[in-house]
């Protein structure tokens, strides 16, 4: 039963995976470059710097490359500060819709229509960063860097988003024209929209969770997700049958992993995820949560350790009585 769970969840990332990346190639190709549009995030970002190389050195460079180059730097930052299952399938993601990219022709599907260029390009790219997250990997770029925050505070890059987004409507602005750069800011709001719509943006997350195996769920929980817990005992007003809800606060990207484990236990359980809008303490970052699994490490070895000398000081006296 485990191994058709996981075989399922691997069919459902690999299909996400080629979707994600085709609609990525996609908006950027079809909507956003050939219509002088540009993308949020480290997507826009390489687009500026193809512009900067086209009009100053008059040296074409593929955006699609630009994109694929740096993401190296972020995957190997991915892969030491944040999850590494998470990191190789954004960067692979990205490298595959940034290969896409640079071997597809770049035509746009939309002729004279500037506005509807920026809205559905900002809808593809925000309905593959959507869906990504959703299966708990994303398409590279600002996404690796969210997660390292995120795994290395607690914290959101809001703020950081913001402000390169708002850097790139500048530049674009300056070297394009304003209107152009007005369409860009659809095409932003269009993406941040999709991806609201199919996943969710929320810094931090409760989840109650209604089972019939609570001390399992729980172990699971607290092992790979070091998160507070507060059990609820209630009861089911149609069946009238006792079971309990757990209820937890943790942030989106631990979403789906909790989701994960909890169905692993019981197939049956009932999870209601809300948005938190402020908690006042105790929010453990990823910090805090590794240093405590180190301490359990530590403690756990310690113990078989003193088991184990345990165990050979009875062998030893058993020997001895065996001798007399």
């Amino acid at each position: 039963m485990l191994a058709m769970e996981r075989v399922k969840e691997y069919s459902i990332k690999t299909i996400v995976f080629v979707i994600a990346a085709v609609l990525v190639a996609i908006s950027m190709n079809n909507f956003f470059i050939p219509n002088n549009i540009f993308s949020g995030g480290f997507n826009g970002v390489a687009q500026l710097i193809s512009l900067f190389f086209d009009s100053v050195f008059g040296l074409h460079v593929e955006v699609g490359a630009i994109i694929m180059a740096s993401n190296i730097p972020l995957a190997i930052a991915g892969w030491i500060y944040a999850g590494r299952e998470f990191t190789i399938l954004s960067f692979l993601n990205n490298f595959a819709a940034s290969f896409m990219q640079i071997i597809l022709p770049k035509t746009t599907l939309v002729t004279h229509e500037p506005i509807l260029a920026g809205l559905f390009g900002g809808l593809l790219l925000g309905i593959s960063i959507g869906l990504t997250f959703k299966v708990g990997f994303s398409t590279g770029g600002m996404d690796i860097v969210a997660m390292i925050v995120q795994k290395t505070t607690g914290k959101s890059i809001g703020s950081i988003n913001m402000f390169i987004n708002v850097f790139i409507v500048v530049v674009a602005g300056a070297f394009i024209g304003w209107q152009n750069a007005m369409y860009t800011i659809i095409g932003i709001y269009a993406t941040s929209a999709a991806v609201d719509a199919i996943h969710t943006r929320h810094q931090k997350l409760t989840a109650f969770i209604v089972t019939t195996h609570p001390d399992e769920v729980i172990q699971a929980l607290q092992e790979a997700l070091v998160r507070g817990i507060t059990v609820l005992p209630s009861r089911g007003a149609f069946t009238q049958e006792p079971n309990t809800t757990l209820m937890m606060v943790l942030s989106r990207y631990e979403l789906t992993e909790m989701q994960n484990l909890v169905k692993s236990v019981d197939k049956d359980s009932f999870i209601n995820i809300v948005s938190t809008i402020e908690v006042s303490n105790n929010f453990w970052n990823e910090d805090l949560q590794s240093q405590i699994k180190r301490e359990r490490v530590v403690a756990k070895n310690q113990i078989i350790d003193a088991l184990n000398i345990d165990a050979e000081a009875d062998k030893i006296d058993i020997s001895k009585e065996e001798k007399k």
